[in-house]
């Protein structure tokens, strides 16, 4: 007999351009996130609430926008204080877990801002022996921090990797944690059966079954680490791709001669970003995007080979819901956290440029209930609505301080639409980087504290933003109707958490 309460599932990937599926673009293999597409729905236009890991994590956890939950970028830690969607769903007897990448905290820590992701600690495998949780909310919690060879090793995956027989793990990373050489390319040498792929495939679906066993309900969130960068895969997936066969995306002759000034700054060869920088951490992507084309090739070569894999390991945890039973009692929502440029507009990677490239991500919901399978929506979708469309599907309450919409009619398929419009963030202080893209079905409006410059681009009749309409006289009166509803959809964003119960 079914559960009367659904299970959610929510599988991630990280830095995953929207369109590297395999239903979407035949030059990337896909075949698992395929087999879910056909059961479920597509959602063409959904977006993160920030180009970044921390704030969009965040907001996928809390049901608000960065600027809200206070983890606004990079560096910055999510507070423990902060409300948490798995709160909700244990405090209603569920299970809840998360398995890979967390992310809310920094790789530093301070006497004021512990962190727990950040060094010594996660590397201290005696500590992460002995905790499993509670993690913001979550009731269980399996960690890790790496992408492909990155020295931050250690945590949960470190000890499965030594339970797992692989006493040399370290060798296939980067100091402080290994001793793998720095130099090396395309191909990781670690054999894919201790690959972090397969370590969150296999705790998940052990999680799964314990599940079954105990008859209990699930939250469940697993989390991978690729494609993001370093382009790095084990074999045989380091050499699917033909890099001379694939389509590489370039920079259009004066496309960024309307931008705002970083964005042709990205296509010089020593540019100076000095005045952006003032913070002395950084931003990502505030650098030269020049690149080889060669190189390009294969780096994209092996980022569709690191998608392939993973689509690999999705469907293991697929196999493992029908083969326990769980299919019919469990929403699948599969996405990624923020998206990747690769040669599109010249760019790398990612930075501060809310391309659609890098602000739009693949997202595929399976509902055991919905009414027709196999659909294409382009029903506006935010990450920010995870957290309360949970709840709705599992006929909890949501808290009055989740800014993000509700979105379970739509995922079910009882209603077309919810939004007309989308929001997304990203701030850097106090550095002159601090902007917010507002986004319609047709128009899309991006403006910049304290700055005359902006963009907008109408997606309709220009779906490649090559074409800056900001300055452009004859779409004034259009800006100023787009700044209008910018305006009004940041006044509609305020919590509202503290009812109103007098008059006076």
């Amino acid at each position: 007999m079914p559960r009367k309460r659904k299970n959610i599932l929510l599988i991630t990937s990280d830095q995953q351009h929207w369109n590297t599926l395999g239903f979407r673009n035949p030059e990337v293999s896909t075949p698992n996130l395929d087999r879910l597409a056909s059961q479920g729905t597509t959602f063409s236009r959904a977006y993160c609430p920030n180009p970044t890991c921390t704030p969009t994590r965040s907001s996928l956890i809390t049901g608000q926008y960065p600027s809200q939950h206070g983890a606004w970028t990079l560096g910055t830690k999510l507070s423990e204080a902060q409300h948490t969607v798995g709160e909700d769903f244990t405090a209603a007897g569920y299970r809840t877990a998360l398995v890979g990448k967390a992310h809310f905290q920094p790789l530093a820590s301070t006497e004021q801002y512990p962190s727990s992701e950040s060094y010594p600690l996660l590397q201290d495998l005696d500590y992460w022996r002995t905790f499993t949780g509670p993690f913001y909310g979550f009731q269980r919690v399996e960690l890790a921090r790496n992408h492909t060879n990155e020295g931050h090793a250690g945590q949960h995956y470190g000890i499965w990797l030594e339970d797992s027989g692989c006493d040399n793990w370290r060798d296939y990373f980067l100091q402080p944690a290994g001793t793998m050489d720095p130099a090396e390319k395309h191909t990781w040498r670690i054999p894919e059966q201790y690959h972090y792929d397969a370590w969150i495939a296999e705790r998940t679906n052990a999680l799964l079954a314990e599940y079954t066993e105990s008859e209990e309900p699930f939250f469940l969130w697993s989390s991978f680490f690729d494609p993001h960068p370093p382009y790095l895969v084990p074999e045989p997936w380091d050499t699917m791709y033909d890099p001379n066969k694939l389509t590489i995306p370039a920079v259009v002759p004066g496309e960024h001669e309307a931008n705002p000034p970083h964005f042709g700054m990205t296509q010089q060869r020593d540019p100076d970003f000095s005045a952006y920088l003032e913070s002395g951490k950084g931003i990502h992507g505030m650098h030269s995007h020049l690149h080889d084309d060669h190189e390009l090739r294969k780096n994209i070569a092996v980022y569709y080979g690191m998608i392939s894999l993973m689509d690999k390991y999705i469907g293991t945890i697929l196999d493992q819901l029908e083969r326990l039973g769980l299919a019919d009692d469990t929403v699948v929502v599969f996405t990624s956290d923020h998206g990747h440029a690769f040669g599109h507009h010249g760019l790398i990677a990612k930075g501060p440029f809310h391309y659609e490239d890098l602000i739009r991500v693949p997202m595929i919901v399976r509902h055991p209930e919905q009414r027709e399978r196999g659909q294409v929506s382009d029903a506006l979708q935010s990450l920010v609505d995870y957290a309360p469309t949970f709840l709705g599907l599992a006929g909890l309450p949501i808290p009055n301080a989740m800014t993000g919409l509700d979105q379970s009619a739509v995922w079910q398929g009882e209603q077309t639409r919810l939004r007309d419009h989308i929001l997304c963030e990203n701030h850097h202080e106090p550095t002159a980087i601090h902007l917010k893209t507002y986004v319609e079905d047709r128009y899309k409006l991006t403006v910049y504290y304290n700055r005359e410059y902006g963009e907008l681009f109408d997606l309709h009749s220009d779906p490649g933003e090559l074409r800056n309409l900001w300055n452009d006289p004859e779409a004034a009166e259009l800006k100023s109707r787009l700044l209008l509803r910018y305006i009004w959809a940041e006044l509609g964003k305020e919590p509202m958490w503290m009812p109103r119960v007098s008059g006076a």
